[in-house]
């Protein structure tokens, strides 16, 4: 059904808002009164009731009311509710999907969300944790794929930005992350070594001045997806990356493993603006963890096509 004869009529404006609210709330969740929602949304009840009636008409939400003991969600459908709050497409960002991990957990994620909720999902793909949180951010999409250890350091720096939604476990993000070396029989950085370091990566630039500490070191400036390239060349003496590339491309280049405490930077999590509490929920009951996992590993056994 084409809902955008809903939205441009008469209460429409208060059926996308009221619709918008509406989608953190689940089966058996209790909800806001009539009037509480007219005054959340700065509406008339009247107002406020007829948008609720139209949510129910098209049944998107349907709202009980079990007297003192409030009002409970007793069926939802998600696709019509996001189409009614005028979300058509839930967009997210990934990394560069240069591992079969990678291209596992992009095809995990838009098969379940597409196959179990028939909802139309967009993933884009770049670089750096701090540019795909930057996006969600600033509302160009819905939400982001990082590492648990790149969402928490963002969190600390600045707090109360992000959520949090779900998260996938060790081993899900890369499998390790290691150092390379372009002499091989280099086992450590030393002193006076070019080192790659791409400063939008939270993990790969914090990991890198841990691992130099207080050498002296040059570091030059690099794209992740270009670090492998470079210290192969030559052109970078040693730089942190992903174990996972190295592995599925079969390189044969020295390397040695590296790791932070408590592996948060192999576990892959899904993050959403703070700011957008109805979007988190909605995607923590959404996502189906397990069955993105399962595809996840199907895809990494040759079992699966990607399809992403």
């Amino acid at each position: 059904m084409d809902y955008k004869n809903q939205l441009m009529s008469k209460n429409g404006l208060a059926v996308l808002r009221l619709a918008n609210v509406l989608l953190k709330y689940q089966v058996d969740d209790r909800t806001p009164t009539v009037t509480e929602l007219s005054e959340k949304l700065g509406i008339s009840r009247g107002t406020a009731q007829s948008a609720l009636k139209t949510l129910q008409a098209n049944h998107a939400i349907e709202i009980v009311s079990k007297g003192h003991l409030g009002s409970y969600v007793v069926s939802k459908n998600d696709k019509i509710l996001l189409e009614l709050a005028g979300i058509n497409l839930l967009v997210g960002a990934m990394p560069l999907p240069y591992s079969r991990k990678y291209e596992g957990l992009a095809t995990g994620i838009i098969t379940t969300m597409e196959n179990k909720h028939g909802i139309p999902m967009t993933l884009s793909y770049m670089r750096g944790a701090k540019n795909r949180i930057a996006m969600v951010l600033e509302n160009r999409y819905n939400f982001a794929v990082v590492s648990k250890y790149a969402a928490k350091e963002f969190m600390k720096a600045h707090q109360n930005s992000i959520e949090i939604v779900s998260e996938f476990g060790e081993k899900t993000y890369c499998s390790s992350h290691v150092i390379l070396f372009h002499d091989r029989k280099v086992k450590e950085v030393k002193n006076h070594m070019k080192i790659g370091i791409d400063r939008d990566s939270i993990d790969q630039s914090d990991m890198t001045k841990r691992i130099c500490g207080d050498k002296k070191v040059k570091y030059i400036p690099v794209e992740s997806s270009n670090l492998l390239h470079l210290v192969e060349k030559g052109e970078i003496d040693a730089a942190v990356w992903n174990e996972d590339e190295i592995i599925d491309k079969m390189t044969n280049i020295n390397y040695q493993t590296v790791s932070i405490d408590e592996n948060d930077d192999t576990n892959a999590v899904v993050v959403t603006a703070a700011n957008s509490p109805q979007m988190t929920e909605l995607l923590r009951h959404m996502l189906d963890v397990k069955e993105i996992l399962r595809i996840q590993e199907f895809v990494m056994q040759g079992k699966m096509t990607p399809s992403y």
